[in-house]
């Protein structure tokens, strides 16, 4: 199963705050957890970077997307802050 944390798409470039999505999900089935990032999404036709989301004719044609993923997290270590803390880690400077 994969889940954005935030809850919505960001408005401004930057990751926001992860919601307790994961902390609910990990209570129900502790699982490990691979934290993953998505880098180049800002600027992108699918990004609010001009104003709405998937709105009028795409100026990029093409997107360098990259999707970043690190190493498996046990379920007790997985809380909502510490991957938030891996997620940014991951993503680095690439927004």
């Amino acid at each position: 199963m994969c889940i954005f944390p935030e809850g919505r798409l960001t408005s401004d470039g930057e990751i926001g705050e992860f919601m307790r999505g994961i902390d609910i999900v990990l209570k129900r089935s502790p699982v490990p957890v691979i934290p993953m990032a998505l880098k180049g999404m800002w600027g992108s036709y699918f990004s609010r970077y001009k104003g709405r989301a998937c709105k009028g004719i795409p100026t990029r044609f093409w997107s360098k997307i990259e999707i970043e993923a690190g190493e498996p997290i046990a379920p007790k270590e997985a809380t909502s802050l510490i991957m938030k803390e891996k997620v940014e880690q991951l993503r680095g400077e690439m927004r």
